[in-house]
């Protein structure tokens, strides 16, 4: 489940409806009702957030997203998009990750999911961090 207050238009979710999983888009809000429309690959539908669940900050959805990886010599793996960068300690490893956008960096932030890397740091980065159509 993802908390309605950290949900906002153009993040990437995962729904669950009648037994089946979609991943989607968020393409609207319904604050009074707590209510969230997601496009997926099958229709936009309305859901409520405990049907919602987090994509994972991972290597597949990174490259899903067009972020270039590149292996450092000191093992530790660097995904850049634009002038975007991000930093993980080894190849799969995203315990401890560092952001920066030109001058701006930011180390170990609490990021674990798709949606928080879209909601934190599209804003510092002035890029937006999308794919084709899902």
């Amino acid at each position: 489940m993802i908390p309605f207050h950290e949900l906002k238009i153009g993040d990437y979710v995962k729904c669950t409806y009648n037994g089946k999983q979609w991943d989607g888009e968020v393409t609207n809000l319904n604050n009074d009702e707590k209510q969230v429309c997601v496009a997926t690959e099958v229709q936009e539908f309305w859901y409520t957030p405990d049907a919602l669940d987090p994509l994972p900050l991972n290597d597949e959805q990174l490259q899903h997203l067009k972020f270039k990886k590149e292996q450092m010599p000191d093992g530790s793996v660097k995904y850049s998009k634009g002038a975007f960068r991000m930093l993980i300690p080894g190849d799969g490893d995203f315990s401890a990750i560092d952001l920066w956008y030109r001058e701006d960096r930011r180390y170990h932030p609490n990021v674990h999911y798709i949606h928080q890397l879209q909601n934190h740091y599209s804003d510092m980065t002035k890029i937006h961090l999308t794919t084709e159509p899902m």
